[in-house]
């Protein structure tokens, strides 16, 4: 092993690095988010009460219910749209009424249940061109099929009349792999929410979904309410309001009006015309 004498090598550097230019400040920033998962929650209950913890959560949407007025659960409801909008978060609907009766999915029940969720989602002012899902909570097979198809048929008929020809709402369909590709090949669903059940018929191999329910009891852990896991890509038809910021707008000060010369005879005055400003208009709303 051989030493080399450091001592010249040494003042050379030092001598160099005073001579130089010091290096640029390093500038603290965060990296760009990664791109990841759109993650969420269906929750059976008014979601108001936990916004925190929704948002500590980062989810990107939470599913909430649209019910018949006899259901014991709680619609969505105006009250709760206004505070899940504080959030950086979709609300996707969904219709669920004797979800899990077989018998009961009709071309009547589909028709009437449209009219009913039409009702509900104009009185929380959702939005024209968002989706509407309606859930079939079985593991629907054979002639069970039949009826879930007469059920959409009805769907599509009761949004049709509701929005005088032209349906206002995209329809989304909640159910098994086999319900899902069903629905959404003969397009009665713009969407697809494939259940947690995975061991329903079609559910194991239906990749077409646009909302992807976790397998059944999986929770986040961070939450402390009942809710279910879910997944969603690309467009899944949920909605979200703009935040309301308490900004005044700025109003420019009027110039002092020019005194006009006397009259001999002044003439009778006259109305001055409407203020056109922000401010005049909302003068006139009181």
């Amino acid at each position: 092993m051989k030493f080399i004498k450091l001592g010249p090598v040494f003042a050379a550097l030092v001598l160099a690095a005073c001579q130089s230019a010091p290096p640029p400040a390093a500038v603290a920033t965060a990296p760009p988010p990664a791109p990841g998962p759109i993650r969420g929650i269906d929750v059976p209950t008014d979601a108001s009460d936990v916004l925190g913890q929704i948002k500590a959560a980062r989810l990107n949407f939470v599913a909430r219910y649209y019910r018949d007025p006899t259901s014991r659960w709680p619609p969505l409801s105006p009250r709760e749209v206004q505070h899940l909008s504080t959030l950086d978060t979709d609300i996707v609907a969904v219709w669920e009424w004797h979800s899990r009766d077989p018998a009961y999915f009709s071309y009547a029940s589909g028709y009437n249940d449209a009219l009913s969720a039409y009702r509900q989602a104009k009185s929380v002012a959702q939005p024209p061109g968002s989706a509407i899902y309606f859930a079939v909570d079985f593991n629907a097979r054979g002639q069970d099929l039949y009826g879930i198809d007469q059920y959409f048929r009805g769907i599509a008929a009761g949004l049709a009349k509701a929005g005088n020809g032209r349906p206002e709402y995209k329809v989304g369909v909640y159910g098994s792999g086999a319900v899902c590709a069903m629905i959404k090949g003969q397009r009665l669903a713009r969407y697809a929410w494939l259940s947690g059940a995975t061991a329903w018929e079609g559910s194991s191999g239906y990749m077409a979904w646009n909302i992807k329910q976790a397998p059944l009891g999986m929770r986040f852990p961070s939450l402390s309410f009942n809710h279910d896991v879910n997944e969603a890509r690309d467009d899944f038809g949920g909605f979200r309001f703009a935040k309301i910021r308490d900004a005044v707008p700025r109003v420019a000060t009027a110039a002092p009006e020019p005194v006009a010369p006397a009259a001999p005879e002044p003439a009778a005055p006259q109305a001055p015309p409407p203020d056109s400003s922000l401010v005049g208009v909302i003068r006139s709303w009181f």
